[in-house]
């Protein structure tokens, strides 16, 4: 039964009820009606919270949270670029992961303060804000992708006047090879994306001071007080987070890649320089090594897989432009695979530095507790 009959049946059945409803005492009628509104409205709320595919294949549902499939369909309203789009994926498995998790969390009791839906919240708004849909104008180019070098003017590459200064001495230096510059373009471009998530993270903060300036009720304000303060801690962990990279990016750029170097993908040397600072033993880091370098062939395929999404859609932009209907749905379907693959190697890298960062945080947390 689809949503249309349902809601008829439904209808058709409290119209049944008012008929004959008049030969029952008024509380059996009031009861009948409170328990059969209260279904209707309890099934459909559900429905519109925790959303489910459709039987039929039909209007098929990425997300099991509504306000995520609210997101997607706008990214593909919006034709976002296709790298762009898997990425978006990903980030939003990855939070629809952690609100899952969270209500379990709740529905045990925990979470009282509200910190872990503060943060969940907070992820929420650096998605929109990242992919220009938080309502704000995105001066980004339409169809930026960080794989396009000449996408970018050698003065405005990273958006940032420190970074461009940087790159442009790196590039000038001639010490670099060019499987070098490239190694060097990801590691620059990393931190251009932590410097964004600052921002991001720094414009809730004066929001959420905002509001808690005009809070009236002395229980609400220590419960947005407890939430201001973690913002304020995060931003901090941030700020130094930055901080370091910046260090680490100049002495790269000065010095050059070490040849003894561990990593190459910059998000694993920040993960293995994170390990180093976290006081592990000897046993401890020599296996942290070895599954960052697992994880470090995961990221490398991961950047593989985005580079033949591009080139797979740039090449079906062109067969459509011919017209030939037979290649187009070859080229098509190839794309459609090529997609899906990556946005679900997104969300596996993505889940595996998520845990990695919470493996390194909490056996360095352990081992200065002791």
């Amino acid at each position: 039964m689809n949503r249309s009959s349902e809601i008829a049946f439904h209808l058709r059945f409290l119209q049944y009820i008012f008929r004959y409803g008049v030969k029952m005492k008024f509380g059996c009628l009031f009861a009948v009606l409170c328990l059969a509104v209260g279904a209707i409205a309890g099934k459909y709320s559900r429905e519109m919270n925790d959303q489910k595919p459709s039987m039929d294949g039909k209007n098929t549902v990425e997300f099991r949270i509504a306000k995520l499939n609210q997101v997607w369909e706008k990214a593909i309203r919006m034709q976002l670029p296709p790298v762009r789009q898997a990425e978006l994926h990903s980030d939003l498995k990855i939070q629809e992961k952690d609100e899952l998790q969270w209500k379990k969390t709740k529905a045990d009791g925990m979470d009282e303060n509200g910190e872990r839906e503060a943060k969940l919240r907070r992820g929420f708004n650096v998605i929109l804000a990242k992919y220009g849909m938080d309502g704000k104008k995105d001066t980004r180019p339409l169809e930026s992708n960080n794989l396009k070098d000449h996408d970018f003017r050698q003065g405005d590459m990273f958006d940032d006047p420190r970074l461009d200064k940087l790159w442009n001495k790196a590039k000038s230096s001639g010490k670099f090879s060019e499987e070098e510059m490239q190694s060097l373009k990801r590691e620059f471009q990393h931190h251009k994306d932590k410097i964004s998530e600052y921002n991001i993270v720094m414009d809730t903060v004066s929001r959420t001071e905002e509001i808690h300036k005009n809070v009236i009720s002395p229980l609400e304000g220590e419960v947005k007080e407890h939430v201001l303060h973690q913002k304020h801690t995060d931003l901090k962990d941030k700020m130094r987070d930055l901080n370091q990279g910046f260090e680490r990016l100049r002495k790269l750029s000065h010095e050059g890649f070490s040849e003894d170097s561990e990593f190459k993908e910059p998000r694993v040397i920040e993960l293995w320089e994170m390990a180093q600072r976290a006081n592990l033993t000897g046993d401890e880091l020599d296996s942290l090594k070895e599954e960052l370098k697992h994880f470090e062939t995961k990221v490398e395929k991961h950047s593989h897989y985005q580079e033949q999404l591009e080139l797979s859609h740039q090449k079906l932009r062109h067969v459509e432009a011919l017209g030939d209907n037979d290649h187009i749905l070859r080229n098509q379907e190839r794309y459609n695979n090529l997609a899906e693959k990556t946005r679900e190697m997104g969300y596996k890298m993505k889940k595996h530095m998520q845990d990695l960062n919470s493996k390194i945080s909490r056996k360095g947390l352990d081992r200065n507790e002791l």
